[in-house]
């Protein structure tokens, strides 16, 4: 299977989200060819949670890790660390009360 470009993969996702009429925005436009994606989940209540992609060894599959989770100030410090160490970092922001952020579905991993 072809890897997938980081534009493609964030297109994707967001049109998934608009689908479940769940608001998202690109807050920061990364490379379009191998860009890492970052998610982040604001609950609207002042907490969020940083969601980053990684590699389960155990399960040899690509999983979404928590990077970070609290109040929402402290969230977007992590943000701007990680964007400090890579420039070409995609960060969308999901915005749901009900905490669905969708990234447990199939084919988003």
């Amino acid at each position: 299977m072809a890897r997938l470009t980081a534009r493609f993969w964030v297109d994707a996702y967001l049109a998934r989200l608009r689908f479940a009429d769940i608001p998202a925005f690109v807050v920061a436009h990364g490379d379009d060819t191998g860009g890492a994606v970052l998610v982040k989940l604001n609950t609207l209540d002042g907490q969020a949670v940083l969601y980053q992609r990684s590699f389960d060894l155990m399960a040899d599959t690509r999983v979404w890790a928590e990077l970070a989770a609290g109040a929402e100030p402290e969230v977007d410090a992590a943000v701007g660390r990680q964007r400090g160490f890579d420039p070409d970092l995609w960060v969308i922001e999901v915005e749901d009360r009900a905490g669905r952020h969708l990234l447990d579905q199939e084919g988003l991993a």
